[in-house]
């Protein structure tokens, strides 16, 4: 499973909020059960009109169970950690989740 968050920032955050964002977002990729974690800024070089860059960060965690999944967004220490220091940085969150087939 793929849970796939973007991040829209508030505008008007120092540059020592965007360094603590940028270092919580890293910590999220470093969770040791998860199969893998990305994160990332829009791709400059896929500007086209169906590209959505408005956002500021994303992240990309892929779970190996929904049971990690929901332990994640549950029970999980480090994901709890990322959203109480983070929460007042952003003005906007979309996740879209994914199961390959």
């Amino acid at each position: 499973m793929f849970h796939c968050v973007y991040f829209w920032l508030k505008k008007d955050l120092s540059a020592a909020d965007r360094a603590t964002f940028e270092s919580e977002l890293d910590l999220v990729t470093k969770i040791p059960y998860l199969a893998a974690a990305w994160k990332g800024k829009p791709a400059a070089v896929t500007a086209r009109p169906v590209c959505d860059q408005s956002f500021d960060w994303s992240l990309v965690v892929n779970f190996k169970t929904i049971e990690d999944h929901n332990f994640y967004q549950g029970d999980c220490k480090d994901h709890q950690r990322f959203v109480d220091a983070c929460k007042t940085f952003w003005d906007k969150v979309i996740i879209y989740d994914m199961s390959p087939e």
